[in-house]
């Protein structure tokens, strides 16, 4: 009795339903300090033009955000727990606010809690016991403890056991294992076809490689759908979990067209970084896509708090090297943000003379190469250590994302130089990166993301790549900005090659934070109530199906 009574403390410490009363619900009030916060996201209609797909492909876009809702429900779930608990939040901003962040603590602002009784997040989450200590999970003995695919839980003796994804949410799977069967009959693309068909059996056996395969081998289709558990994000404790998310993406056939040349120079571009030989021994595989889509759709982990603009995935190493990466530039959502947010920062911030040289064209190139170069260095150590994942564990993605920052501008200078990107100049690409770092800070160094961002920017500064003119905006001293940049990425590489843990967590801690002199341009810049970043209306009725 004493174990239960101590577990239903722990679960009314998360859940405001169980422990509280509902609270009256309260009608807006325009000075309501929540309201600010609401209003920083600027709100986004996501749609295409629909008007080249078959009948088939927009019923399948249908199914698709079917399954999409339910991949945002499992998120809920794992992120938080139950969801109806914000139906609670008499506060009508507050509670639009906790639908933007999943949850109660505000994902742009270090993960600070925004509701009355709840403490910081658990850095587990949802994926472990709240209650759990150290030593019993380093005492549980089971292989599948550190699985991607695997909750940890309490039996009916409040011992550790660790159970499959498709067993804990066994539920809802089932829906999406009938949704995904009516997908398949209708996709009318070999390679969709197949991917729905093995992401099918991997929903249902937590394997998702052959289903990673088959997704890297869907070179025709108009649509594409991104589905499952996969970032590791989420799981700030250990770095292991994957949570679900969906996108739902149609193809841009020009954009994509220009771009897609690009994948067979990653050989050439590996030889080209700027470290040592032993650092950059691997080849990178070629049979990778660069394609450009309109998202539809965001459910789940990718739709939480900021939006991601680009993707790069599969996230499996021996997929990696077997066959590359898909590279998925998502270009109605990176417009978005730039017009909405990046240059009215840019505006603030960035030095009159040089503010010209911020332009969307350059801001897609960067953002394209970030993922790109998401397949360059290396993906095990060369010191035995195993892979990189492995070996900087919970640092791993911090330091991932931060070579691909870096790396990816140092690829759009080179093409630059080489004559393969001829619509905007390097000088525009270093201005346009810097204005983006100060875009994205504002989400705080909270995230992997935010620490890799905060780590970039702090480097460049000590390397003096920008000062401060007499009225306090930036000026890009362009020479120093090659210069660091060839110093970052190698520092990078060779941390990830070397699989120097110690050192990451020790530089992480120091770097990837915002210092003083930043937080006052940050202050500047919202006090400007410039949006943070972008929330969606997007559905059916959106699509106009």
């Amino acid at each position: 009795m004493k174990n239960l009574a101590y577990i239903l403390c722990i679960v009314c410490l998360f859940s405001l339903s169980s422990c509280k009363k509902k609270e009256a619900i309260m009608p807006p009030q325009e000075n309501n300090p929540m309201k600010e916060k609401v209003e920083a996201f600027a709100k986004v209609k996501l749609t295409t033009d629909l008007s080249s797909l078959t009948n088939n492909e927009k019923e399948l876009l249908r199914v698709f955000v079917a399954i999409g809702n339910i991949m945002d429900d499992l998120f809920w779930k794992q992120s938080y727990g139950n969801k109806l608990d914000m139906d609670t939040i008499g506060d009508v901003y507050k509670r639009e606010f906790a639908m933007i962040n999943y949850g109660p603590w505000d994902r742009l602002d270090d993960m600070k809690p925004f509701v009355e009784g709840f403490k910081d997040k658990p850095l587990g989450a949802n994926f472990y016991p709240f209650d759990m200590t150290e030593e019993e999970y380093k005492n549980l003995e089971d292989k599948n403890k550190d699985s991607q695919y695997t909750v940890l839980r309490r039996d009916s003796n409040n011992k550790l056991i660790v159970r499959w994804y498709h067993q804990e949410y066994e539920k809802e799977l089932k829906k999406v294992d009938s949704l995904l069967d009516k997908a398949i009959s209708l996709a009318e693309d070999k390679g969709l076809k197949n991917y729905l068909t093995e992401r099918k059996k991997a929903f249902l056996t937590d394997d998702y490689f052959a289903s990673d395969m088959a997704w890297m081998d869907m070179k025709t289709s108009k649509l594409d759908f991104v589905v499952g558990p996969i970032e590791n994000y989420e799981d700030r404790l250990f770095g292991h979990k994957a949570a679900y998310e969906c996108f739902i993406l149609v193809k841009d056939e020009k954009w994509s067209a220009d771009l897609s040349k690009f994948t067979a120079m990653l050989p050439q571009l590996q030889k080209g970084l700027p470290v040592e030989e032993k650092y950059k021994k691997e080849t990178p595989g070629t049979d990778s896509d660069l394609n450009v889509y309109d998202v539809v759709f965001y459910g789940g982990d990718c739709n939480a708090g900021s939006k991601t603009i680009a993707i790069n995935l599969p996230n499996d190493e021996r997929v990696q090297l077997k066959k590359g990466a898909r590279r998925l530039q998502l270009k109605n959502a990176m417009k978005a943000k730039f017009d909405e947010i990046l240059l009215p920062i840019a505006g603030e911030v960035m030095c009159v003379e040089q503010l010209s040289k911020v332009k969307f064209d350059a801001f897609f190139s960067n953002v394209t190469f970030h993922e790109v170069a998401h397949g360059l260095g290396v993906k095990n150590t060369i010191n035995g250590k195993g892979s990189v994942r492995k070996a900087l564990a919970n640092e791993y993605s911090a330091w991932e994302e931060a070579k691909a920052d870096v790396l990816g501008l140092y690829m759009v200078t080179s093409l630059i130089e080489k004559g393969e990107i001829t619509n905007i100049t390097q000088e525009e690409a270093y201005t346009t990166f810097i204005a983006g770092i100060l875009r994205s800070v504002r989400f705080g160094a909270a995230s992997a993301h935010g620490q890799a961002n905060m780590m970039c920017f702090n480097f460049f500064e000590d390397e003096k790549v920008f000062s401060k003119n007499e009225e306090g905006r930036y000026v890009i001293n362009y020479q120093n900005a090659k210069k660091a940049m060839d110093k970052w990425a190698a520092l990078i590489i060779k941390v990830e090659a070397e699989g120097d843990y110690s050192f990451a967590k020790n530089y992480n801690d120091k770097n990837g934070v915002i210092r003083p002199s930043l937080q006052k341009d940050l202050d500047k810049i919202n006090s400007q109530l410039i949006p943070k970043d972008i929330v969606f209306e997007q559905g059916i009725d959106a699509l106009g199906l």
